[in-house]
């Protein structure tokens, strides 16, 4: 299955780099392991400099979000899902359960790539601006983002990157500057992703590095190749050679008895 929601929470947790906030993936909330996807954590004072992207003007100190990605649909269920998540996160973070923080310490988003047709249907969807909604659920104030609506604007290629629609994302991979020098490879991974959803994404660079390497790779030499490795890609190198050595002798050479593993155990023996 393709993890589409550790490749979201990746691209966020390189966008709040040297913020105020961080960002924890697939926070484990119970003795279940029902996975919270991303949480936005304040963790000093100030704010965030630069823009964010829409939707995201009301962050506060804890900042759950639940992201359904292209075949997932966000759902009555999953606003459920959502609170039942808070409410756990909220006792876990608390001092302790009759001392709980404060309400208005914690927002709740859900994240859904294409727009929420039956939960339409079902709940009031009060719009802000393209792809921003607000949810009355209970007591409770749910921000809506449908990354498929966005604005096509700078401050929101982070989340436009998980739109699903190809030029939205190949403008927004363009647009979104990474705070990591190796954001390279998730990039690369996330339009594999897409390859898989038979979204065609265009032949990229690392692409063609990787295409390069495969077909020249038999022109050096074996100590050439060697040379080029780090100190710990030689060392698992040698554990493949060794097991792949070891395997061949296994099956190449007779056990006792005179007989190798491969071969069959004559009749009547």
């Amino acid at each position: 299955m393709i993890n589409w929601h550790r490749l979201f929470g990746l691209f966020l947790m390189d966008f709040f780099i040297g913020s105020p906030y961080v960002v924890e993936l697939e926070k484990d909330l119970s003795l279940k392991q029902q996975f919270l996807d991303v949480v936005i954590l304040r963790k000093e004072p100030g704010d965030y400099a630069g823009e964010l992207p829409d939707g995201f003007d009301n962050l506060s100190n804890h900042n759950l979000l639940s992201y359904k990605s292209l075949h997932e649909p966000f759902d009555d269920w999953a606003l459920k899902e959502l609170c039942g998540h808070y409410v756990n996160y909220r006792k876990q973070v608390s001092p302790s359960l009759n001392q709980l923080l404060p309400e208005e310490r914690f927002q709740l988003y859900g994240v859904s790539t294409r727009f929420p047709q039956k939960l339409y249907q079902q709940v009031p969807l009060h719009r802000r601006k393209p792809g921003v909604y607000e949810i009355t659920w209970g007591t409770d104030n749910i921000r809506l983002l449908v990354l498929s609506e966005l604005a096509a604007d700078r401050r929101n290629a982070v989340l436009r990157l998980f739109s699903a629609q190809r030029d939205a994302v190949l403008e927004a991979e363009q647009q979104y500057r990474m705070r990591q020098p190796d954001m390279s490879t998730v990039v690369q991974q996330l339009f594999d992703n897409y390859r898989q959803e038979n979204i065609d994404m265009p032949y990229t660079f690392q692409d063609f590095q990787k295409d390069y390497v495969q077909n020249h790779l038999n022109l050096l030499s074996p100590a050439e190749i060697i040379d080029h490795l780090s100190s710990a890609d030689r060392k698992k190198l040698l554990e493949a050679l060794t097991n792949v050595e070891n395997n061949a002798r296994i099956f190449t050479h007779p056990m006792e008895g005179g007989h190798s593993p491969l071969s069959k155990t004559p009749r009547g023996s």
